[in-house]
């Protein structure tokens, strides 16, 4: 991740709203007491050795305050530009930056991080002590982070797992040589929009009850949804060898790697791609059905676990190339129209009865991967969403037109659901 960094920012941006009012100094006591207690300042980076340390030290981070008369449109805003900021990881550094914005009773606290160092299950853990201590529980925080967990890619040389990645080549070549490219109009533009969407809970249940039904994961249906969004935008494919759309999925590899890795802070993270050709008369079932068969093919050989291999070639061929080359080098060879990543909040901060509640989102960076990037985060009974993308790619309007297909397709799945039978 490192070298994607290199060419453009690659940060994450989680958003936690505490109903209650601010009190600015309390914040700030309790963000920079969990950080010191965790050890999280201070960060160096020895890209030679790859190895990284944190010196440990007192914590000095700032928050940024943001009043506005709008809010949610100055939270918005503050997310995009947090996205789009790089963090300057040449010497020692904090890898986190955080902002508030308060409500009338209530306010959003945000934490903007280098995704290098770390997935979001760190990031929702880190937030959770945050919020504990901020309501006067630091007693309370959970256990301290192993921030050195060691590498945990040993499995990739477990021969039966190299044996199921090379089985798996020549389809996930194949793939990629048939799959269209999004159009880029100016590489070098890296910068990164954002918008929110939340799905309430008639929708989410609708959506939890369709994949049940048709005997998928939520995870299947929401690729299926997406591609299918898609589709209308990847004009003439029909008419070229590149036919089929492409998407990646993010898939946390903690439990497969390691048992008791929920407490180790760092990235456990893989990834997976998923290809079709969506033709215009398939009907959305079909087409989940579709995906769920190539889904189920890369759990079952745990080929997710395979992803440090790819960033280890990716590596090795930036090695070779101009940074302008490197620019174009996922667009030309990994030519993915967007990508997702979800995560069940619920399962990882439980809300105990008369607890404070919270709501919370997350936004990841593209990066040079892909142009489009969707986050889910199911937080109580609703979902937030997190539209990202590169803005050198698709337009307002063509934004507009996939947020329209994507709602107008769950008010569907939703009128299917409340159907008397």
């Amino acid at each position: 991740m490192l070298q994607w960094n290199d060419l453009y920012p690659y940060n994450a941006v989680h958003v936690l709203r505490i109903h209650e009012s601010l009190e600015f100094e309390k914040l700030c006591g309790a963000v920079n007491t969990t950080l010191e207690a965790q050890g999280l300042t201070g960060l160096s980076l020895n890209r030679s050795r790859g190895t990284y340390r944190y010196e440990a030290g007192p914590a000095r981070c700032e928050i940024k305050l943001i009043n506005d008369a709008n809010p949610h449109s100055a939270l918005a805003s503050e997310v995009e530009r947090q996205l789009n900021s790089a963090f300057p990881y040449i010497e020692s550094f904090d890898p986190f930056r955080f902002f508030a914005v308060p409500y009338e009773n209530s306010f959003s606290l945000g934490i903007s991080y280098f995704h290098p160092v770390a997935d979001a299950l760190s990031i929702v853990r880190l937030m959770r002590d945050i919020f504990a201590r901020y309501g006067g529980q630091g007693a309370e925080c959970r256990e301290t982070f192993d921030l050195y967990p060691g590498r945990c890619d040993g499995l990739l040389r477990h021969p039966v797992l190299l044996v199921r990645k090379l089985a798996s080549l020549r389809s996930y070549v194949r793939n990629m040589n048939t799959s269209c490219r999004a159009p880029y109009r100016d590489i070098n533009d890296s910068h990164v929009r954002y918008t929110p969407l939340c799905l309430g809970p008639e929708k989410l249940h609708s959506l939890m009850k369709t994949a049940k039904s048709w005997d998928l994961t939520v995870n299947d249906l929401l690729l299926a949804l997406m591609m299918k969004c898609f589709s209308p935008l990847c004009l003439n494919r029909t008419q070229q060898k590149r036919r089929k759309i492409s998407l990646g999925c993010i898939v946390n590899t903690r439990n497969d790697l390691r048992p008791g890795n929920q407490h180790k802070f760092g990235l456990f993270l893989g990834s997976f791609v998923v290809s079709h050709e969506v033709p215009e008369e398939i009907s959305l079932m079909d087409l989940a059905r579709d995906i769920r068969r190539q889904t189920l093919a890369v759990k079952n050989g745990r080929l997710y676990l395979a992803t440090p291999l790819e960033l280890a070639f990716g590596r090795f061929m930036f090695s070779l190339y101009s940074t302008e080359r490197r620019k174009k080098f996922y667009q030309k060879h990994y030519p993915l129209w967007g990508g997702i990543a979800n995560i069940n909040l619920n399962s990882l901060w439980e809300q105990q009865p008369g607890e404070r509640p919270i709501d919370y989102f997350r936004a990841v960076s593209t990066g040079p991967t892909t142009p489009f990037v969707l986050s889910f985060t199911s937080v109580r009974e609703a979902m937030n969403i997190s539209l990202t993308w590169r803005s050198t790619v698709f337009s307002p309007p063509q934004i507009e037109e996939l947020k329209t297909r994507f709602l107008d397709t769950l008010n569907r799945i939703a009128c299917q659901c409340i159907k008397p039978s």
